[in-house]
């Protein structure tokens, strides 16, 4: 009787020679999707993938799934990247998957729609959420690969316009197996540093399967988490990514990227210029203002001085005047007394009023006053009285005592 191995040997055996089997080692399968399940306690997800004429088992372990950068969906047609082996317990052959992309068009489009339907129902793309970039960034965090020309692109158009840049490289791949993982990574330790102002995920063109990892809900999920602004410039302007929507700013290529995150240096010195010129004459209209308003009050200050000075002169005239007319007044009281004592003098000496008390006046022809002693005989004189007068020619003269005239009266 031949020798016998059990079914665990045969199906130990059978895996054993199929690992040795290089052509299984690295498979991509193309096929559509059926019969998608995923696990919800252990994270797996089990699938068929399937063509017009066969069919085959697959399984994505749970830190594998956790990479999908699109949900997965029956009638989908996808590349499965991985091996395929002999499940030992129940000898089923099975694709053991490591990485899942979307194949043709309409796949890819109806894995794009499907997260996009996703996410925006959790509010990833609300434009309300969208962060304005800071004018003068002094450091931009950059996620790109280090080798390609969309690093290059950036580098050029920055210290054109604003050399004093500062650029924070955190080199990715940008397609492949590692890129989402990486990209993400990149995305949470420039957050992390206090150094970027904003964060720039980019790289240059390529095919939509090039580009389908910028479409992964984990980088889409980190960039929504980022606490600093991110900037997505993912291709040619006609792609669009996940990541496009969900960023604060979507640029269409990394050049334009690099002109919308910093300012233009010659138009900020413009800016600058007419600024200058503004607040010259800003400052020249104020002076002008200030000059023409300087001499307003210089104006006032010189009438107010000169009403002062008028003040006191006015003053001044008043007390003169009030002086002169109480040294006039108590001279004309002066001058009125005096001219009183004069008249009074003169009204003594009056020889009219002598004449009221009886007494005559001689005069000669001339009409001049003689004194009795004076005559001569023959004299002409003239005696006036105080209600008449008398022409008379002397006769004689003779001297007679006061007491004689008292007597007798002298003949004229």
């Amino acid at each position: 009787m031949a020798e016998y191995i059990d079914v665990t040997t045969l199906n130990r055996l059978a895996k054993q020679f199929l690992a040795q089997c290089e052509p299984l080692n690295n498979l991509i399968v193309c096929g559509e999707i059926s019969n998608f399940v995923r696990h919800q306690k252990s994270g797996h997800c089990y699938f068929t993938l399937k063509d017009e004429n066969a069919s085959i088992k697959c399984v994505m372990f749970r830190d594998k799934a956790r990479l999908l950068g699109f949900p997965p969906q029956n009638g989908m047609r996808v590349l499965a990247y991985g091996y395929a082996t002999i499940y030992e317990r129940d000898g089923a052959f099975q694709l053991y998957c490591e990485f899942l992309r979307p194949f043709g068009a309409g796949a890819a489009q109806m894995a794009f729609d499907a997260l996009k339907k996703k996410l925006g129902a959790e509010g990833l793309f609300d434009p309300s959420r969208k962060r304005a970039l800071p004018p003068v960034p002094h450091c931009i965090g950059v996620v790109t690969s280090k080798t390609g020309a969309a690093l290059q692109d950036i580098r050029q158009v920055m210290s054109r316009r604003w050399p004093m840049i500062r650029l924070l490289l955190a080199p990715v791949n940008v397609q492949g197996l590692l890129a989402e993982q990486q990209i993400v990574e990149a995305i949470r330790r420039l957050d992390a540093d206090p150094r970027p102002d904003l964060i720039l995920v980019t790289r240059g063109g390529g095919s939509k399967e090039d580009l389908w990892v910028f479409n992964s809900e984990k980088i889409a999920r980190a960039a929504f988490a980022c606490h600093k602004p991110v900037v997505s410039a993912v291709g040619h302007e006609i792609d669009t990514t996940i990541l496009d929507y969900v960023a604060d700013l979507r640029a269409p290529t990394p050049s334009a990227a690099a002109e919308l995150c910093v300012p233009d240096q010659a138009e900020v010195r413009r800016k600058i210029f007419i600024a200058e010129q503004n607040i010259q004459k800003n400052i020249q209209s104020r002076l002008e203002i200030c000059y023409n308003k300087f001499n307003e009050l210089s104006a006032m200050r010189m009438m107010q001085r000169e009403q002062e000075n008028l003040s006191q002169k006015a003053r001044r005239l008043d007390e003169l005047t009030s002086s002169v007319r109480d040294a006039a007044h108590t001279r004309c009281s002066r001058g009125y007394t005096g001219l009183q004592n004069a008249a009074a003098l003169a009204a003594s000496l009056n020889p009219y009023a002598v004449l009221s008390r009886g007494y005559t006046m001689l005069q000669d022809p001339d009409g001049h006053c003689v004194p009795v002693g004076n005559l001569k005989p023959g004299q002409q004189i003239m005696v006036t009285g105080r209600d008449a007068c008398a022409k008379c020619t002397v006769n004689t003269i003779g001297k007679r005592s006061v007491r004689q005239i008292d007597e007798e009266p002298q003949n004229i």
